[in-house]
């Protein structure tokens, strides 16, 4: 017979979106933060396991396919360039997409996905072989190596899917092509959490992407729990949020110091 203690936890899983699988409902930001902190302790695990920095590319099976992502380790020294080079939460992201779609709990073939901080844009080329139509985003001055990254790796003619590259700025009013004739279906981020700063216009932007059949998977490296638990006030107030469980990752691309969370917009 179930105790209360399991009819609770078993009430709180549930499927977001298009996510086929149940996921934790995140009930409280504090709670949450506590849980995440507690239980994988990631100041205690090793930083880029799957990534290094040190390198000018970062060589990756994925999809069948083997990509080679460009990095730019020079201009992380330049004050407040971002997505120059891979964090494992990207890594971790991309193979989780890919496990996902295997195991038949996602569906990404035809579906229209944008990008946001792609900066070099790995989650964003396996979204395109897994066969969706994908725009890859980030700031101006990230482009050219983004388009180099999205050349190299998705061939026309060898991808189920498709990628281009836009420019996006977070907070801005968004250019017609990414919601226009509709929302699109996903929303991907990796390591877009990272300041207080932006997450006002990181929202902002979330909830312009969003329509009623809107899935948002976020994957994050947990550095600071009080970024992370800012962000998750913020977004209870309009987006449903979950966590997903490493159980439900790929089973080689798993990291205590990352966390994956799925979101959709308030009805």
């Amino acid at each position: 017979m179930k105790s209360r203690d399991d009819e609770e936890a078993a009430a709180a899983m549930r499927t977001v979106g298009s996510y086929g699988a149940a996921v934790r409902v995140v009930e409280e930001a504090a709670e949450e933060i506590l849980l995440l902190w507690t239980i994988q302790q990631p100041a205690s695990r090793r930083q880029n396991e799957f990534v290094r920095h040190s390198s000018i590319s970062l060589r990756l099976d994925a999809c069948g396919h083997h990509l080679s992502i460009l990095q730019s380790p020079s201009s992380m020294s330049t004050p407040g360039v971002t997505g120059a080079v891979l964090w494992d939460s990207g890594v971790v992201l991309g193979k989780f997409l890919e496990h996902a779609v295997d195991s038949g709990s996602l569906v990404l073939q035809g579906k229209r996905v944008v990008e946001l901080g792609s900066g070099c844009g790995l989650v964003g080329c396996i979204a395109a072989l897994l066969g969706a139509d994908v725009i890859l985003t980030d700031l101006p001055d990230r482009l050219r190596l983004l388009k180099k990254n999205v050349q190299v790796n998705v061939d026309e003619g060898n991808v189920r899917g498709s990628a281009r590259v836009s420019e996006l700025t977070w907070g801005d009013e968004l250019d017609p092509e990414f919601i226009e004739p509709s929302p699109p279906e996903f929303v991907l981020g990796s390591d877009v959490i990272y300041s207080e700063g932006a997450v006002e216009d990181l929202l902002f932007t979330l909830r312009q992407l969003s329509g009623c059949h809107t899935t948002i998977f976020l994957a994050g490296e947990l550095r600071d729990d009080a970024v992370l638990e800012f962000f998750l006030e913020a977004a209870m107030e309009e987006f449903l949020v979950g966590h997903v469980d490493q159980t439900q990752w790929h089973p080689d691309y798993c990291s205590n110091r990352v966390a994956i969370f799925v979101l959709v917009k308030k009805s």
